[in-house]
């Protein structure tokens, strides 16, 4: 395909839902409900069971009850849940020893947006090494000015100790850890040594990167992590369009960079238990799904494309009359850089905490959740008011 034929042209949706527009897997085979009530149900005298919180223990009830109504052939309720997608993947390679963290987590992460439950800690936080990228992306914020720009204020690496502070915070609360947000996170030299420190603290710690500056002691750092998902950042198998998309990169380089992990993770590392996933931003149907897995299923364990959503023009972006509340209120929160906090990066100038004391470490990251300003955002939504929040009547995330 050439420059003159390349498709990259965005298709703004009506609206966007959570997670994978497109999925596919190397793993073939499904979880067999009957066996998964059995492994559950032998889970209940381990340690492991005995040690979660009284909550956690009703919510691997539910799992567990769920799949149950399966092997009995009852219909499922809104409260019940059933592992799906990558999950599947992950449950086959988490130890029973940790499966009651599991299955409780992933509850909360699927089912607390679902029925609207705001706990102590949200199920996720994306923790963000570097606002910087190396990549202008066509979808991308960082091809805004006001906020790329150095003189802005937005640009810059998180602290060793502020990335401390908040694993130490979250460690035995939060289960779900993504070092990513706003840019690139092997632009902050301090990465490995966040990796070193998280080891051993999260369930599914997770990184996303473009791939472009991996090297060789980042390989065999990322491999000696117990980091669960590592996600590469590409939308296109044909060099030329995905470099039209992700304007500076080079697909050459970051196609052998990945050889480099698989070869390097094949070799050293036979018993790594790490996810590897191509994820792209499906922009338009001219992406398609199966050559993408045609071109990747001998380098990574999944490939997928996520819904796009026009967050390159967050503030200009029309109003909308979506009235559905965002479920991220209920799932997920950012902790920038320089510690401000913030409920999404579509709002990627924080514009809805802009002006406020949510600034991380002077407050915790469970008071950050748990304050007015968050439940006043969580109420607007629940009475479809979220026109009155500024950019939430621009974005269409559900």
């Amino acid at each position: 395909m050439s420059d003159t034929t390349a498709n990259v042209s965005k298709v703004k949706p009506d609206t966007r839902r959570k997670g994978y527009r497109q999925f596919s897997s190397q793993a073939k085979s499904q979880l067999n409900p009957k066996e998964f009530v059995e492994r559950l149900a032998a889970l209940r005298g381990a340690d492991s069971f005995v040690q979660l919180s009284v909550r956690n223990k009703e919510l691997f009830g539910k799992i567990q009850a769920s799949y149950q109504k399966i092997v009995d052939g009852q219909e499922l309720c809104k409260e019940d849940y059933l592992l799906s997608g990558h999950e599947l993947d992950e449950v086959r390679s988490i130890p029973d020893d940790k499966i009651p963290r599991y299955v409780a987590y992933r509850y909360k992460y699927n089912k607390y947006p679902e029925l609207k439950i705001a706990n102590e800690y949200p199920p996720c936080v994306q923790i963000e090494p570097a606002s910087i990228c190396n990549y202008r992306c066509v979808m991308c914020y960082q091809i805004d000015k006001s906020f790329s720009s150095k003189s802005k204020g937005h640009m810059g690496l998180m602290e060793l100790e502020v990335f401390k502070h908040a694993v130490d915070e979250l460690q035995g609360n939060v289960e779900a850890v993504t070092l990513a947000s706003r840019g690139e996170p092997f632009l902050n030299s301090k990465l490995l040594e966040m990796l070193e420190y998280a080891k051993g603290k999260f369930l599914a710690l997770k990184l996303n990167t473009n791939a472009s500056l991996l090297t060789e002691k980042a390989v065999h750092a990322l491999l000696s992590s117990d980091i669960q998902t590592l996600v590469f950042s590409v939308d296109s198998a044909d060099p030329e369009t995905y470099e039209r998309i992700r304007v500076n990169g080079n697909y050459d380089r970051v196609r052998k960079n990945i050889e480099m992990f698989q070869k390097i993770r094949t070799q050293d590392y036979a018993q790594s238990k790490i996810i590897t996933k191509i994820s792209g931003v499906k922009l338009n149907d001219d992406q398609d799904i199966d050559t993408l897995v045609d071109s990747w299923q001998e380098l990574v364990d999944q490939v997928a494309f996520v819904h796009y959503n026009p967050w390159e023009s967050a503030y200009e972006n029309p109003e909308n009359t979506i009235q559905e509340p965002c479920s991220e209120l209920w799932r997920r929160m950012f902790l920038w850089w320089d510690g401000r906090v913030n409920p999404c990066d579509f709002d990627y100038k924080s514009t809805l905490t802009e002006n406020t004391d949510i600034h991380f470490p002077e407050k915790t990251l469970q008071e950050i959740w748990m304050s007015d300003l968050y439940l006043n955002m969580r109420q607007k939504h629940l009475a479809a008011q979220r026109d009155q929040l500024f950019p939430c009547n621009r974005c269409v995330s559900v």
